[in-house]
């Protein structure tokens, strides 16, 4: 949260423009002209600061000349544009991988496949086998804690009470230690507040200032307010915000549990971080039955106390008898046996229990008083009856005067007036000293009404209550008291709440209250179609809660003519579509139908309703289910084409003469062809057997003679196609010599039957070859094939590499590299002269252009100097300062001064 805050503070500060959201983290980065970032990156400044520097006279120059905007842009301000946008597009990056991460591991309601389900049952169930696999380990007990870890790992099996939601794995949680339900974090803070504030608004006169406690939304424990949750622990408590880790149980550190047992037992959790409560304490003790007879053996500590099944043995209270049932925990029973007991008094004798030697009976003692006249009116009592009630000194009935009379007389009123405070509590009797009690006060005196409202005079006894009936609200704050005359101290709503609970299906069952009803105490059974199959949510969750896999088959009849359909598990709507084999007789040929079942096909619908026009919408096409005729048979039946080439099995429904579409192939008359139409039926010819024989109607040959020709002949045979040989060919052939000037005729069958050398001869024609050598000379031989010799013996001139000297030799010499000529010393004198005239010719080049450039610059520099003036004036402009900047400080402390007020308003309103 502190990071979202700083960006919306650091894009709120620099923005000048229209600022545009984009996601950045957990919260919302705003983007304006100044482009806002987080604290710490380049370019940041403080809320309500302008940058300084380059980026403000840059952002100053283009407000008052857009012209020179791009002029004044320095290589810091553009420095400063690219890192923005990097950051930018960074954010925006991280953002999206944060996004991806949490939807990947977040927990949806999406089923694993029914596989994963089954080795996830099978490791729950595996981790707790080893707490029953030694003395009388009990697997009842770990049935909750199963519960719970299933639940966890079970894509939205985990629902918050409170909000009716999924509690999925990327989410801050917290669970109650008394019932261990688990809530989502805002979702509990929330009810713990209004749980307080309901309690302590309505009993505390001093609002708010009272420890009160809060209990859970489902068992009702209660918590003190210093246990609020206010961070994210692990289900032991040991990690905050423990983080999303895949291969744990969501919301588990996967450290040892290490929580105490309850009921202590001295030893802690040994199972990794989890859920629900601890299981039995799975710990080895060595321990010995309950009347501490049998020999110690080893068991499990939360199975320790056990029994020997031997007799017990103890003495009862009834100090005769020995206990007879086996071995067991904690007091003897009483004693079961019965005997004739006397009562009491000693006057009836009864079979009672041995447990119980003491009783009474109902008869009246009636022995004689001491005093000789009454006797002890007592029912069955032990001891000696006492004295007799009517001895001693005795009052009057007003309680004024005392008597000293024997038993046997009553005593008499003393006449003087009875002063007893009436049934009215105000005042006294006024009659003389009597008997019995005393009569109604029958005194007039100015009553007021109960509620205070109304006074009347009327007799004392007799109470006033005003027709007036009590508008104040009850604790509920929905309903008026209408009590008549109510003295302020209004009864509890008696009224039902009837609120919709969450759950959308209950109504609240309890007496009329505020704040938040409690969650709807039902559950839910969510059942597969055939019912063998549910799972148990919270109520309001079933219409939210995917109906659970059931791994029973289905047990609907079939809908096609098959007597059974085929194995698949249950599921709700129409069964799919049966595959079994149709096998139906077909009609014609008496095969069975080996295509799939097509007694309920899909069928688009066609002939429904047009649009009329481009503004009305093409309804949805409608597909109807009907039965499709058998298909045709496609028994492979074995056929001979027409051209007797091949035997192909064809389907049984196409059974006939065929074609294969192959070439047809059978030799022609030429016999050089063959019949190149696609197979086709042939007649057979008296006399002729063979396949190969082409019949009347295969083709007949009309290409030329297409049989190869001599080597280096290239006319066709001028017969048309036919069997035999070819006669020699007569062509007069035009060639050329071996020096390419002289063109010679030939007959074409001396040329391809001439050997070498009788072909050099034949394209030789008597005269010098005209090819040059590569020293640039006339080759001096006879015209001839390939290369000219290379004898070359003409005059040719050589110089030195400065081309000063010069002498005549043989050419072929020259072009074996076995003579040259070197330079003299007048050569290189030469040389260097000319070098040193070149040097001196670059050098004053070079100086005419840098005086050159150096005016250029001084003319630039002086028809800068006045435009650079303006630009001074022109930076120099003040920014004004707006009136919110200018008086910021004061305004939010007038606000914050506004709201302290309104608030203590409306908590002197509520009180």
């Amino acid at each position: 949260m502190e990071a979202s805050g700083r960006q919306v503070a650091g894009g709120r500060g620099r923005a000048r423009g229209r600022a545009t959201a984009a996601p950045s983290g957990n919260g919302i980065h705003l983007r304006g002209a100044g482009g806002g970032r987080e604290k710490g990156s380049v370019g940041a400044v403080p809320f309500g600061a302008s940058p300084g520097g380059v980026a403000t006279s840059a952002a100053a120059g283009s407000r008052h000349s857009p012209a020179g905007s791009q002029a004044l842009q320095t290589p810091a301000a553009s420095e400063l544009t690219s890192q923005k946008k990097f950051e930018e597009i960074k954010k925006a990056n991280q953002a999206a991988a944060r996004k991806l991460v949490e939807e990947h591991f977040s927990s949806s309601s999406e089923e694993g496949d029914e596989d994963f389900e089954g080795k996830q049952g099978k490791i729950v169930a595996n981790t707790f086998i080893t707490y029953t696999t030694q003395t009388d380990g009990d697997t009842r007990e770990l049935e909750r804690t199963k519960q719970y870890v299933n639940e966890a790992f079970q894509a939205g099996a985990m629902t918050c009470l409170i909000c009716i939601a999924s509690v999925k794995r990327n989410q801050a949680v917290w669970s109650c230690s008394g019932c261990f339900c688990i809530f989502h974090m805002p979702c509990i803070q929330k009810w713990a507040k209004d749980s307080e504030f309901l309690v302590s608004s309505v009993t505390d006169d001093d609002f708010g200032k009272r420890d009160y406690p809060w209990p859970c939304p489902k068992c009702r424990f209660e918590y003190k307010r210093s246990e609020t949750p206010s961070r994210y622990y692990c289900y032991c408590g040991k990690v905050e915000d423990p983080p999303l880790d895949p291969w744990l149980v969501p919301h588990s550190c996967g450290q040892v549990c290490e929580r105490e047992f309850k009921p202590s037992c001295g030893h802690k959790c040994l199972l990794l971080c989890h859920p629900g409560p601890c299981p039995p304490c799975p710990k080895m003790v060595t321990t010995t039955c309950y009347c501490k007879k049998a020999k110690p053996i080893p068991r499990r500590c939360s199975a320790k106390e056990w029994s020997c099944q031997l007799p017990c043995g103890r003495k009862l209270l009834c100090g005769q008898h020995k206990c007879e049932n086996p071995c067991h925990a904690g007091s003897c029973q009483p004693c079961p046996r019965v005997s004739r007991q006397k009562c009491v008094c000693g006057k009836k004798v009864a079979e009672r229990s041995c447990a119980s030697p003491l009783w009474h009976c109902d008869q009246v003692c009636g022995k004689t008083l001491p005093c000789g006249n009454h006797t002890c009116e007592q029912v069955c009592h032990v001891g000696a009856c006492g004295e007799c009630p009517r001895s001693g000194k005795r009052f009057c009935p007003c309680q004024k005067s005392r008597f000293s009379l024997p038993c046997t007389e009553d005593v008499p009123t003393c006449g003087d007036s009875c002063d007893k405070v009436l049934e009215c509590g105000i005042h006294r009797c006024s009659q003389r000293c009597h008997r019995g009690p005393c009569e109604t006060c029958r005194q007039e005196v100015e009553k007021h009404c109960r509620c205070g409202k109304h006074t009347k005079r009327m007799p004392c006894h007799k109470p006033y209550l005003c027709e007036t009936k009590c508008v104040k609200m009850r604790d509920c704050q929905k309903h008026q008291c209408r009590r008549k005359c109510c003295p302020g101290n209004c009864p509890p709503c008696d009224q039902n709440c009837g609120r919709t609970l969450g759950c959308r299906n209950h109504k609240c069952p309890s007496v009329c209250h505020r704040g938040s009803c409690y969650p709807c105490p039902e559950t839910v059974d969510v059942k597969c179609n055939c019912g063998n199959t549910k799972v148990t949510v919270p109520c309001g969750r079933e219409r939210t809660t995917r109906p659970p896999k059931c791994r029973e088959q289905c047990s609907r009849p079939p809908t096609c003519h098959h007597t059974s359909q085929e194995k698949h598990r249950c599921h709700f709507g129409s069964c799919p579509p049966c595959h079994q084999p149709c096998q139906k007789v077909l009609e014609k040929c008496g095969h069975l139908c080996p295509a799939p079942c097509h007694d309920q096909a899909l069928i688009k619908q066609t002939g429904r309703h047009q649009p009329t026009g481009p503004w009305e919408q093409p309804s949805e096409p409608a597909f109807i289910q009907t039965a499709l005729p058998c298909p045709p048979c496609q028994v492979p039946i074995p056929m001979e084409c027409l051209g007797k080439h091949e035997v192909s099995p064809l389907p049984c429904h196409a059974v006939g003469p065929y074609s294969c579409k192959r070439v047809c192939g059978r030799i022609l008359d030429c016999q050089n062809h063959t019949c190149m139409k696609e197979c086709h039926k042939v007649t057979t010819i008296d006399g002729c057997t063979g396949k190969n024989k082409a019949g009347p109607e295969c083709l007949h040959c009309e290409e030329g003679c297409s049989k190869s020709r001599p080597l280096g002949c290239l006319h066709p045979c001028i017969l048309p196609c036919h069997p035999g040989e070819c006669p020699p060919c007569v062509q007069m052939l035009r060639i050329k010599c071996h020096c390419k000037i002289t063109s010679l005729y030939v007959e074409c069958r001396k040329i391809t039957t001439a050997d070498v050398n009788e072909k050099n001869l034949l394209s030789c024609c008597k005269n010098q070859c005209p090819k040059e050598l590569p020293c640039g000379h006339r080759c001096k031989e006879m015209c001839h094939p390939g290369e000219c010799p290379f004898n070359c013996n003409q005059k040719v001139k050589l110089r030195c590499p400065c081309k000063r000297i010069k002498k005549e030799l043989q050419c072929n010499k020259v072009r074996e590299n076995q003579v040259s000529i070197e330079c003299d010393t007048m050569c290189k004198e030469m040389k260097r002269k000319a070098s040193e005239i070149k040097e001196a010719e670059a050098k004053a080049a070079f100086e005419e252009e840098k005086r050159r450039q150096q005016a250029e610059l001084e003319a630039f520099e002086n028809r800068l100097k006045g435009r650079r003036k303006k630009n001074r004036k022109r930076d120099e402009v003040a920014v004004e300062l707006s009136l919110w900047q200018k008086h910021k400080y004061y305004l939010l402390s007038v606000c914050g001064a506004v709201v302290v007020v309104f608030a203590w308003y409306i908590t002197h309103d509520v009180n």
